[in-house]
């Protein structure tokens, strides 16, 4: 910072050509200069002295350290340029005392502060731009500097990091949907996919700031992909009731016809009961004065029968069990190819789902990659 001061001056040729002198900083007047956005008092040590050369221009160096605030604007982070100014204004003197003016533009500026900047980290450094304004707060005119520092966010580490992750969780939300739906394997996938990207919510909490006045098109981009799995999760889970109902409707069909084959069993063998009771009493009515002639022709034939409905009995025996081995082994084979109501629905659920998805998934990055590319900060 210079200044001139019309009570110094002196001819270099009368003092030996002794062109400027140093002198502390205390036996002369300094300008009471502040930066405006300025929110920390700077902690390193003021310099102890000035120089004042022959002109009368009093020449003051001061490195500082500035904490200062800067409105962010994070809507497209993190391909975010954010737009800083330092103000250098009076703090008491009016336009009339002081008048600021910047004694280098704003290419040089720039190409000072690139020399300077030796290492950048998050932020890459733009521009800088310096423009002189007059400014009236509480009636008082005074003269302003500005700087406005233009810096472009690193969006490297933030896309490998953070934005390809969540969009490979994504494909695997995809790629669930070549999991049998039978079984809970499908359902507990897409849960542990869903709890990732709920995780990954948590730590882009913490990323952005608070200060924004719209909704960053990161947050917007993990919502979407969010509710996509959402909404593939709630599909899975009515396709396995409508898989389930038809399971609980096939064991019904099951126990329905064992218990109608054991009900013919039973019947079966209560007939036989019947006509061996009918025969018994058959002899059982013969009177003793009778000749024993036709009793006993008659205990024979019914020996005979005896023997015969066992035999028919075993015999129904064995083919109510090949036929229901046979039925099983027929089931067992159409299982695959002939399914109930609801798992017929489920295929075409899938498939238009299926459909619906990968265009939603589409159309949403399309068009979030877009407003990265394209849209205003404002």
């Amino acid at each position: 910072m210079s200044w001139q001061n019309q009570y110094i001056s002196w001819n270099p040729s009368d003092f030996c050509g002794i062109s400027g002198v140093s002198l502390p900083t205390e036996v002369l007047w300094k300008p009471d200069l502040t930066i405006e956005e300025m929110t920390e008092k700077d902690k390193a040590p003021p310099s102890p002295h000035l120089t004042i050369f022959s002109t009368g221009v009093i020449l003051i160096q001061n490195d500082q350290v500035l904490v200062s605030t800067c409105r962010m604007h994070v809507y497209k982070f993190p391909f975010d340029t954010q737009t800083c100014t330092l103000t250098f204004k009076s703090v008491i003197h009016s336009v009339d005392e002081i008048q600021l003016v910047h004694d280098t533009n704003s290419s040089q500026a720039t190409e000072w502060s690139r020399e300077v900047m030796r290492t950048q980290y998050e932020w890459l450094f733009i521009d800088m731009t310096v423009s002189n304004q007059t400014v009236t707060k509480f009636g008082l005119e005074q003269d302003v500097i500005m700087y406005t520092i233009s810096m472009k966010r690193r969006s490297v580490l933030y896309i490998v990091n953070f934005i390809l992750p969540v969009l490979f969780f994504l494909g695997l939300d995809l790629a669930s949907f070549l999991i049998s739906d039978n079984g809970g394997e499908k359902l507990g996938f897409q849960v542990t996919v869903l709890l990732a990207v709920t995780v990954m919510q948590l730590i882009l909490n913490e990323i952005l700031p608070s200060s924004s006045n719209r909704i960053p098109l990161i947050a917007v981009y993990c919502i979407g992909i969010f509710s996509l799995m959402m909404l593939s999760l709630l599909e899975t889970i009515l396709v396995l009731y409508l898989i389930e109902k038809d399971n609980e409707a096939d064991e019904d069909q099951r126990l329905c016809e064992d218990c109608g084959g054991k009900q013919s069993k039973t019947s079966f063998q209560n007939n036989r009961e019947e006509k061996k009771w009918n025969q018994c009493a058959c002899v059982c009515d013969v009177s003793p004065d009778e000749t024993p002639t036709e009793p006993l022709k008659f205990q024979v034939s019914s020996s005979q029968v005896t023997e015969e409905s066992q035999g028919f009995e075993k015999l129904s025996d064995v083919l109510r069990e090949v036929v229901k081995t046979l039925t099983l082994l027929h089931n067992s084979r159409n299982e695959g190819g002939k399914h109930g109501y609801w798992t017929r629905k489920t295929k075409t659920i899938n498939k238009v789902f299926f459909i619906f998805y990968i265009i939603s998934a589409s159309l949403f990055l399309f068009c979030m990659f877009f407003n990265w590319s394209y849209a205003e900060e404002l």
